[in-house]
């Protein structure tokens, strides 16, 4: 990786200034006119240390190099290593530091050693970036000491380079242990039979199955009963609709409500993709700020991430119309469209109610949201300790009133609606979709 390196400067260090303290107490209990004496001794430590400096390995002869993964997910654990090279031909004592953004809670970012002319040091440092987004590495400084250990040349130069960090996906793993199924390797895809529509398989027929799934024609050949085992079908459009504007910036449980949702836009595109289908997403805030065209692939997932993980809630009223008429236009084919957005009660019905109809005409369409738990407990709660309390009951009440209602007109206008506690939505979304591909609905 290449590095613009910058002209190096004298510091002195710790030794030197321990050198000084040492010089002037002498000359502090001397009596009389000492200032020819002193100014003797600064020209001598000046000189000494002038002649340490020059004695040091020139920092523009160390070599830099910084190895990193493209990209990371938040809250996942990785490993940046740095390669340091001496070229000059001494012995060097370095010390690098690397201006590590905050965010990546690094293990270290600096380290001393000495490296032999010619040879190479490598060491390195774990991160687990607790923020999203595009991250450029900046500077790192290079500096070496002179043989006394007085003062040292140091440099800062540029190793250019910059990590993508992805949306978190906590519900991977629930989601895996939950469908049954190897998510990362996809060596099978999910069977999930029953009330599906496209035929599976001819099965013995077993206590409790549906005797209208009996195959007659088989079971004439048969010393049992046989049935018919359908499953979903497959090839079919699912398109996550994120909402990026203001009600999406509030937090749940110390996390922004985007978040929440980038999590469960995840989990629907690893599952869906798995068992076949076909995935896409547009986002939005006031206008519609990036779509991913719907297919099925084992790079959609990447995709689908690298599409989010530089949003940012605009503190901007949503253009539902604008998004949901673009979707339309975009994904003719019959698709299930998953709304991922807030139920604020004035919202939906100025907003996103009227803009609905551009979908529900043709596709089946779900709205999904993270609801407060706070505010649960609030409505519950029945020890008031202040007249605050009480007040911050019934506002609780009047809230879930308002989102119930929300919830209701939203069935009304031909909606499936999951309405999540943290931590629940993905899997949530992921069981409503499932359900609706068994049924037969899409």
């Amino acid at each position: 990786m290449s590095a613009t390196s910058r002209r190096s400067v004298p510091v002195p260090t710790g030794w030197f200034a321990l050198l000084l303290v040492l010089a002037a107490v002498p000359i502090a209990l001397l009596r009389g006119e000492t200032w020819l004496l002193v100014l003797v001794v600064v020209v001598v430590l000046l000189l000494v240390g002038a002649a340490d400096a020059l004695a040091a390995v020139a920092p523009h002869a160390i070599d830099v190099m910084r190895e990193f993964p493209a990209s990371v997910t938040v809250g996942e654990s990785a490993e940046i290593t740095w390669r340091v090279a001496n070229r000059s031909d001494r012995t060097a004592a370095v010390t690098v530091a690397d201006s590590l953004w905050p965010s990546f809670a690094a293990t270290r970012r600096r380290a001393s050693f000495t490296l032999r002319p010619g040879t190479q040091h490598r060491f390195g440092a774990h991160i687990t970036p607790q923020r999203r987004g595009r991250f450029p590495f900046g500077a790192v400084t290079v500096r070496t000491v002179g043989p006394l250990r007085l003062v040292a040349r140091q440099a800062t130069r540029d190793v250019p380079g910059t990590m993508a960090v992805m949306p978190a996906y906590p519900s991977r793993d629930l989601l895996r242990s939950r469908l049954r199924i190897p998510l990362e390797s996809g060596v099978r895809s999910v069977r999930t039979r029953g009330t599906g529509t496209e035929f599976d398989q001819l099965r013995e027929y077993r206590p409790g199955d549906d005797f209208r799934k009996v195959d007659w024609a088989a079971t004439a050949r048969q010393p049992h009963a046989v049935v018919r085992d359908y499953r979903a079908e497959r090839n079919q459009h699912v398109v996550a609709l994120l909402d990026n504007g203001r009600i999406m910036a509030g937090t749940v449980g110390a996390t922004p409500r985007v978040e929440h949702a980038m999590d469960a836009v995840l989990g629907l595109t690893q599952v869906a993709t798995k068992i076949g289908d076909n995935v896409g997403l547009l986002t939005f805030d006031s206008q519609v700020r990036g779509i991913v065209p719907a297919r099925n692939s084992k790079a959609q997932f990447a995709r689908v991430a690298e599409a989010m993980y530089l949003l940012d809630p605009a503190l901007d009223e949503s253009a539902y119309k604008t998004a949901f008429n673009s979707a339309a236009a975009r994904f003719r084919r019959r698709s299930l469209f998953v709304v991922f957005t807030d139920l604020v009660e004035t919202v939906v019905d100025d907003s996103l109610l009227p803009a609905l109809a551009a979908l529900t005409r043709t596709h089946l369409v779900m709205v999904a949201a993270v609801r407060d738990p706070d505010v649960t407990d609030w409505a519950s709660q029945v020890d008031h300790a202040a007249a605050s309390d009480v007040f911050r009951s019934a506002a609780a009440v009047a809230a879930i009133g308002a989102r119930e209602r929300t919830m209701a007109r939203l069935r009304e206008a031909g909606a499936v609606v999951v309405d999540a506690r943290p931590g629940d939505l993905a899997v949530d979304v992921v069981d409503q979709y499932l359900e609706l591909k068994t049924k037969g609905r899409l």
